[in-house]
């Protein structure tokens, strides 16, 4: 019990830090990143670990490319959900996880 209480606590500290950081972006990171998220949490499954290491990612990404004076679109393109997509890839999302239970279902009442 302590082991899940120090990771809820840890999680929730390093979601609040990385917040922070993207409050600190300039205007057009801070927005196509609000947008970013909002989107890929669409897509997670479980807890959403998964999907915060990718915006952590993103988030190290848009803060370097900021500080070199690059505009957003420069660095995601003008297609910002293609973006995205590419860098969920590898990420189980729901669309994964009824896939693999429509395939067990299946898989269990249609036995060979």
């Amino acid at each position: 019990m302590n082991n899940l209480l120090s990771t809820i606590i840890g999680d929730k500290k390093e979601w609040k830090a990385m917040e922070a950081r993207a409050r600190a972006l300039p205007r057009d990171y801070r927005v196509v990143y609000g947008e970013m998220k909002s989107y890929m949490w669409r897509f997670t499954s479980g807890d959403g670990m998964d999907v915060v290491a990718v915006l952590k990612d993103v988030l190290e990404l848009f803060e370097a490319s900021a500080a070199e004076g690059r505009r957003v679109l420069d660095v995601t393109g003008r297609d910002v959900a293609a973006f995205c997509d590419g860098r969920l890839r590898g990420v189980t999302t729901y669309a994964d996880t009824w896939r693999s239970a429509l395939n067990r279902a299946v898989a269990a009442q249609v036995a060979e």
